[in-house]
């Protein structure tokens, strides 16, 4: 028979315990610092690793510093991606500025669990092959007014999972490719943890 109290005592153990997050990176990480840093003091969330693509020694050193696991992992490969995830207990996985596919297996592994950053407004400029600079010279060459970033989960195919937010900047013409990303970046690292936050403790599905 459950007692109140055992069921208090339950609750309490719940809300003690820390939902858990990996970042997975391609690039320099400047996206996965800034959210190392926005949850490094967080009572609900923290960062249990990083796994990157491409070596990073420095950003294997700024994980080091933070006691954060940190794995160079560079096939595409979903056993070791699920291994990694286990052994460090991952209840979330973030893709931040990930250039791969993820496999369909590890998908399954993590159903609505993954979440994405793409730097443009969905459901234009996505797809297979744009990522990065590629999205902000299509950006560029189109004129369109806006341009922004999407923030959604992954599913099987690029670019199609349930978006969670939206954050658009009005584009000034004439402009650059280069200009553009240096604007989509800003509200990159002001919007991206702070929505990991709302969507990990609030659910907003």
């Amino acid at each position: 028979m459950i007692t109140r109290e055992s069921q208090q005592m339950f609750n309490f153990a719940l809300t003690m315990k820390r939902i858990r997050i990996a970042l997975f990176i391609s690039g320099n990480g400047s996206n996965a610092r800034n959210i190392i840093n926005y949850f490094e003091n967080h009572a609900q969330i923290s960062v249990g690793l990083v796994l990157s693509s491409a070596e990073n020694n420095q950003m294997a050193e700024f994980c080091a510093e933070r006691a954060i696991l940190f794995a160079h992992q560079a096939g595409i490969d979903s056993e070791a991606y699920l291994k990694f995830c286990q052994e460090q207990e991952i209840d979330w996985v973030i893709l931040a500025g990930f250039l791969k596919k993820i496999p369909s297996s590890f998908i399954h592994a993590f159903p609505h669990r993954i979440m994405n950053i793409h730097p443009a407004l969905l459901p234009n400029f996505g797809g297979k092959g744009m990522y990065g600079k590629h999205v902000h010279e299509a950006v560029a060459k189109s004129s369109v007014r806006f341009s922004g970033i999407t923030i959604h989960l992954v599913n099987e195919e690029f670019d199609k999972g349930k978006m969670l937010a939206q954050f658009a900047l009005t584009l000034q013409y004439p402009t650059t490719a280069e200009e553009i990303e240096r604007q989509v970046r800003d509200l990159e690292i002001t919007h991206f943890p702070s929505v990991i936050e709302s969507v990990l403790l609030d659910g907003i599905l």
